[in-house]
């Protein structure tokens, strides 16, 4: 591998672990730095999964003061998203990816949606949390698309546990980043089994991720909630009309 390519995946980890840590949006940077390397979709795909690993080790590290607490709803929550990350893995190896490329989108521009209507929402709600079979059928779901591509799975994550639960945001975000890192666990197993993995770029970008999603939960902390709110969401919008824009092509 040419130093040039490696070095782009690093820096590609990095800023995939900034914006994974931060705003969910860790594939909208990683899996097109594995495609500007030379590596085929499906490739790049299954390896930005396993490279992705390293974004829950940084943000669990960077995260401790918000996390501290809160073992049991990321044990539920885990095991959710994971069963659903397993079940998304299977189904991106056994059927065709047109259709849900046509849906990805519409996922997307619902979670950007979902968090600049939240505290909307939360007033029409009174403040109630979403039932648990709802909240669980969601994640789950969100699990399934995270195991299959995961373009944005963790605004999908934040905008379903933002409306779930009255708290800060820096702490909603560090628990989304955990959940979401469940289900890419889930699919990074079957994906190492029998895709097409390349591990020297999936190494190499999980340096740069885990420094990039150590550092996120520190700026985040800094970063007022609703400007923070607002820009994942525009940048939800943005990266919905692309998805939708290359599934036409």
């Amino acid at each position: 591998m040419r130093l040039s390519d490696a070095t782009l995946l690093v820096l590609g980890g990095v800023g995939g672990g900034l914006t994974g840590s931060m705003a969910g949006l860790a594939s909208l940077v990683s899996y097109p730095a594995l495609l500007a390397v030379g590596l085929a979709p499906v490739a790049a795909n299954v390896t930005n999964t396993v490279a992705l690993l390293s974004n829950t080790v940084g943000t669990a590290a960077g995260a401790r003061p918000e996390l501290r607490g809160h073992g049991r709803r990321l044990a539920k929550l885990s095991a959710v998203a994971g069963t659903g990350g397993l079940a998304g893995a299977v189904l991106l190896l056994a059927t065709p990816s047109s259709a849900f490329e046509r849906i990805v989108p519409v996922l997307v521009a619902l979670g950007a949606a979902l968090l600049l209507l939240r505290d909307r929402l939360r007033h029409w709600a009174g403040h109630r949390t979403l039932p648990s079979p709802i909240l669980g059928g969601a994640i789950f779901l969100v699990g399934v698309y995270g195991g299959y591509f995961g373009a944005a799975a963790g605004v999908l994550m934040l905008a379903i546990l933002s409306a779930a639960a009255t708290e800060p945001l820096p702490v909603t975000n560090a628990v989304k980043s955990i959940a979401l890192g469940a289900a890419n666990l889930a699919a990074a197993v079957i994906y190492a089994a029998v895709a097409p993995v390349n591990w020297a770029a999936a190494g190499l970008m999980a340096i740069g991720c885990l420094l990039g999603s150590w550092l996120g939960p520190t700026l985040v902390r800094r970063t007022p909630e609703r400007s923070l709110r607002v820009a994942i969401a525009v940048a939800s919008l943005g990266l919905a009309a692309y998805l939708w824009w290359r599934a036409g092509r």
